[in-house]
C-alpha cells in the first residue's frame, strides 16, 4: 500500500484551502460547474464502505428536458482498488482475496442502483507486467467465457441486473494459448456479449507489457447494451486521440478507460486525456485507475536507467467521470479503494452535438485522404519551405 507521504486526495486538498467565492470560481473553471450535483448515498452503503475501508462518492449529470424524447437516465459505477495480498502468496489465494473485496463493492453498487459497472485494468491480479517474468504471472491469464473472473462476475451481473466490464489477462486457448489484455463485457443476464483487446501497448519506463501480449485485433467495438452504447479504451489507448475518435464514430455514448498508471509518469496527463476525449467526441468518459503500491519478490530493471527495484511505483487512483460538455466529477482518493457513481442522462450526448457541432465539422474525409497518404512508404510531409 501507499506510504504515509502520499497525497491523499487532490480535490480535498483544494477544497480545504479555498473557501467562499474562491472555491466557487475554482469549481467553475476546473470542473466546469460550480455545483457538483452530489447524490445522496444510503446510510447502509456508507457504513459498509467505512467498515471495509473504501470510499463512495456519487454525482449527477442532468440533461435538458426534451419534448420529443424521454430522459435516458442510468447510473454508472467505477471501481478502483488495491491488491488484497502480497504478491508472493499463491495465485489462487491472491485472486480469491481480490474477489472478496470486489464482491462487497459491487453489492454496494447494486444498493445504489448502478446499471453499468467497470473495474480497473487487470483487476483480478497484481500488475506484474513490469517484471518481465513469465512465471507465475501468466497463470493469472484466463478464458473469456469460462475463467474464474468471468464466472464470479457473471453471477453478480445476473443477480443485480447489472452490465459489468471486466478487464482481465486473457488466455486464448483456441489460437495457440496466446495472451491478451482484454476487457470482457458481461450483460445484465450474466452472459458474455463480447470482448475488446487493448489496441496500444506501452513501451516506456517500467511498462514491459509487450513481453506478455501484442496489440489487440478487435478494432473499436461498441456494445449496444440494455442501458446504452458502451466502449472500452484500455489504459494506454487514452494517449491516442484516434483511438477515442473511432469509438465515437462507431456510436459510443460512454467510453470506459480502465487503467493502471503510476505517479511520476503521466499523472499530469491523467485529468486531461479522458476529459478531452469526452469533449471532442460528445460522449461520457470514465477514467479508472488502480490504487496502491505493489511490491514483487524479485528486483527488476527497465529502460529508464534507474537502479533495480521491486515495486512499480504508486498507482494513484483518482478515478473520475466527464460528461460530453466537458464538466467532470471530483476524483476519488489517490490512496484508497473506491466506488464512484455517476447518474447520467444519455440525452446529453446529442444535445452537446447539436450545440457544438464537433462531430458534424470534424472532416473525416480530409483525414482519411491525408492518412492514406501518410502510411505510404514514399510519403512526404506537407511542409512548405520558405
Amino acid at each position: 500500500m501507499a506510504g504515509s507521504s502520499e497525497l491523499q486526495n487532490l480535490h480535498k486538498l483544494v477544497t480545504s484551502a479555498l473557501t467562499g467565492n474562491d472555491l466557487v470560481e475554482f469549481n467553475r473553471i476546473h470542473y466546469g460547474r460550480t455545483d457538483h450535483h452530489e447524490l445522496t448515498i444510503a446510510k447502509d452503503t456508507l457504513e459498509i464502505a467505512s467498515l471495509n475501508n473504501f470510499e463512495v462518492a456519487a454525482y449527477n449529470f442532468p440533461a435538458n428536458k426534451e419534448e420529443t424524447r424521454s430522459p435516458r437516465v442510468i447510473r454508472i459505477g467505477l471501481v478502483q482498488h488495491s491488491i488484497a495480498l502480497p504478491t508472493d502468496k499463491p495465485i489462487k489465494e491472491q485472486r480469491s482475496a481480490i474477489f472478496d473485496k470486489i464482491r462487497i463493492i459491487i453489492e454496494s453498487a447494486a444498493v445504489e442502483n448502478v446499471n453499468i459497472l467497470c473495474l480497473e485494468e487487470a483487476w483480478s491480479m497484481p500488475f506484474a507486467f513490469c517484471t518481465r517474468e513469465k512465471q507465475p504471472w501468466c497463470e493469472f491469464a484466463e478464458d473469456v467465457q469460462t475463467g474464474p473472473s468471468t464466472v464470479f462476475l457473471a453471477e453478480l451481473a445476473a443477480r443485480y441486473g447489472m452490465v459489468i466490464i471486466s478487464p482481465i489477462l486473457e488466455r486464448d486457448s483456441i489460437y495457440g494459448d496466446n495472451i491478451w489484455n482484454t476487457a470482457v463485457i458481461i450483460n445484465e443476464l450474466g452472459k458474455v456479449v463480447g470482448k475488446h483487446r487493448k489496441n496500444h501497448i506501452p513501451r516506456v519506463g517500467d511498462f514491459n507489457e509487450s513481453t506478455y501480449y501484442f496489440e489487440g485485433n478487435t478494432g473499436h467495438p461498441v456494445f449496444d447494451t440494455k442501458y446504452g452504447k458502451i466502449a472500452v479504451n484500455i489504459c494506454y489507448g487514452r494517449h491516442h486521440p484516434q483511438n477515442w475518435m473511432m469509438f465515437g464514430i462507431n456510436g459510443a455514448e460512454i467510453v470506459f478507460n480502465p487503467s493502471a498508471t503510476v505517479a511520476g509518469l503521466s499523472e499530469h496527463l491523467w485529468g486531461v486525456e479522458a476529459r478531452n476525449a469526452a469533449i471532442a467526441n460528445s460522449y461520457f468518459t470514465c477514467a479508472i485507475n488502480r490504487v496502491g503500491t505493489e511490491s514483487f519478490p524479485n528486483e527488476f530493471t527497465s529502460g529508464d536507467g534507474n537502479p533495480a527495484h521491486k515495486d512499480f511505483g504508486h498507482f494513484y487512483g483518482s478515478s473520475y467521470v466527464t460528461a460530453p460538455d466537458g464538466t467532470r466529477t471530483p476524483e476519488l482518493s489517490r490512496v484508497k479503494d473506491g466506488l464512484l457513481i455517476a447518474q447520467i442522462d444519455l440525452n446529453l450526448c446529442r444535445q452537446v452535438k447539436d450545440k457544438w457541432g464537433f462531430t458534424m465539422t470534424q472532416r473525416l474525409d480530409l483525414y482519411a485522404e491525408s492518412l492514406n497518404k501518410a502510411v505510404k512508404l514514399d510519403y512526404k510531409p506537407q511542409i512548405i519551405h520558405s
